[in-house]
């Protein structure tokens, strides 16, 4: 599968097919919280980043897997894929599991870009700062953004939107887990009116390393400062309980390089029981496949940067 991946585990969503729609870190923001580190190709072009019908080809072939969603994220932003609309309807004629799409919504401010996202069933955007100075320093936009044109977009897609409409809010230590940070994006999330708010904060390794998570204590105080409905996020559990079949250590290899997981998440994404997920992951570090790195007070394991033995070991 070079374009589907999973299904991961997600607090949100339950088991989620992941789709993925551009190389790996083709983005628009080069956020500095960002689990897949730093952007390699910072761009607004929309094209059609990987082919349409082996995207689709590749979806009808996991839909076996009986996902809770079909989720348009992955390895960058994924409505800079020019036909991502395309892509939406031809995956809607083939299942009724519903579609999201977790987008960082700079693009929201085009009409191309919120017609082609008016037949999900969810979008979730984020919203990170409350004004340009913490948009510039947390984002770290593509020069042709304007924070006053994306936070537009937000609103104007609001209100095109049958669908479900969450908005995500990640919190640093620092940057914006301050009151009077929060009060700024409150005032735009009332602007806004999405259908609820989640409150986030850096729960796996960052881009860079003074991207702070926010304790859930204080995650909980600043949530209340906020209108509406406000749930936070961070450090949920998966919803979906480990199975009792096993993919093997090339579907690991797989989800760990679209994303760091934790043993747990393994166990969820592909089914396995606790053992039997330790078991292959020490398995693939002891032939230095993967690598462990500590966030807090969790575990999280992804592929590890390959020499020419460990391709071999692979292959």
């Amino acid at each position: 599968m070079a374009y589907v991946f999973g299904p991961v585990p997600s607090r949100r969503l339950g088991r989620s097919l992941g789709v993925d729609l551009v190389p790996l870190k083709t983005c628009s923001y080069d956020c500095i919280y960002c689990q897949l580190g730093r952007t390699t190709e910072k761009t607004l072009e929309r094209r059609e980043w990987v082919p349409v019908d082996a995207v689709v080809a590749e979806v009808a072939e996991r839909l076996a897997t009986e996902p809770d969603y079909i989720t348009f994220s992955g390895s960058g932003e994924p409505t800079l894929h020019s036909r991502i609309g395309d892509v939406i309807e031809a995956i809607r004629k083939m299942t009724q599991t519903p579609i999201a799409v977790i987008t960082n919504g700079s693009l929201l401010w085009q009409p191309d870009v919120r017609r082609q996202l008016r037949h999900a069933d969810l979008v979730i955007p984020s919203l990170d700062a409350g004004d340009r100075t913490v948009f510039q320093t947390v984002n770290r936009p593509h020069e042709g953004l304007e924070f006053g044109k994306v936070v537009r977009g937000l609103i104007d897609f609001r209100m095109g939107f049958p669908g479900q409409y969450w908005l995500e809010v990640m919190l640093l230590a620092g940057h914006t887990a301050i009151d009077e940070e929060i009060e700024k994006i409150a005032s735009i999330v009332e602007r806004i009116r999405p259908d609820r708010v989640q409150i986030n904060t850096a729960t796996r390794p960052t881009a860079e390393v003074f991207a702070t998570a926010v304790g859930p204590t204080c995650l909980r105080r600043l949530a209340r400062l906020m209108r509406g409905q406000v749930e936070v996020i961070a450090n949920r559990a998966p919803t979906t309980p480990a199975g009792a079949s096993a993919d093997g250590q090339p579907e690991i290899l797989e989800l760990l390089r679209r994303r760091p997981c934790t043993i747990e998440d393994v166990a969820n994404a592909l089914r396995l029981n606790m053992s039997e997920a330790i078991k292959h992951i020490d398995q693939l570090a002891q032939r230095g496949l993967v690598r462990r790195r500590r966030a807090g007070s969790r575990t999280f394991f992804s592929v590890a940067r390959q020499t020419k033995r460990a391709r071999r070991q692979e292959a």
